[in-house]
């Protein structure tokens, strides 16, 4: 009990060492939000198949405010939720895209060929998972870890496998969507199935 205790004690320091990274990511998100990233956008049908792939030096997305749901509530109050189209931005033009599966890839994040997408795994180490989610959460804030991406259609047909060293799971302001980095890259899902794994348990099916 007193080693969970020394390492609560140690990850709590560890936060308050790297609440400076978090700060370095939010002014890199707004870099890039200001000039785009080169990437690859490619939407999928229910099958997993290609339907649109579209190539850019300079992506950015967002919601299109001009979906915005406006409503009144029974007590007088106007209610306003996110609408479900994007709008991004590519160069000087703009696409905007709402229903089938895509993914957005930063320039440097490939699939891996020939992955499985299948996996069959059987786990009988003992744990506290109480401290296992909390260093999961907290670790997520500043280094990642070695993970990997199983993404599907909407009806669960296999789209891609990904793998990095270091992944990072972020939400996002867009509703049905994730926002992952993977080794500093980032890859955007949106209205996807997917399976996350630590690579660890992966080594040991």
């Amino acid at each position: 009990m007193k080693r969970i205790w020394l390492m609560v004690i140690a990850i709590a320091v560890a936060l308050g060492i790297t609440s400076c990274a978090a700060v370095v990511m939010s002014f890199e998100d707004l870099a890039r939000d200001w000039k785009g990233i080169p990437a690859t956008m490619t939407t999928y049908d229910q099958n997993g198949d290609a339907i649109d792939k579209v190539v850019g030096e300079s992506f950015q997305f967002d919601l299109d405010e001009r979906f915005k749901e406006i409503s009144v509530s029974s007590d007088g109050n106007v209610v306003s939720s996110p609408g479900s189209v994007l709008l991004i931005s590519i160069g000087n033009s703009h696409i905007n895209h709402v229903g089938s599966s895509m993914l957005l890839a930063e320039r440097g994040v490939t699939a891996v060929a020939g992955a499985d997408t299948t996996v069959d795994i059987k786990n009988a180490e003992p744990g506290v998972p109480w401290l296992n989610n909390f260093i999961e959460y907290n670790r997520n804030l500043w280094q990642g870890k070695g993970k990997t991406i199983m993404i599907r259609s909407q009806d669960g047909k296999p789209i891609a496998v990904f793998a990095a060293d270091q992944v990072e799971i972020q939400g996002t302001a867009v509703p049905k969507s994730t926002m992952l980095r993977l080794d500093g890259k980032r890859l955007l899902a949106y209205r996807v199935d997917y399976t996350i794994y630590d690579n660890e348990l992966l080594a040991k099916k």
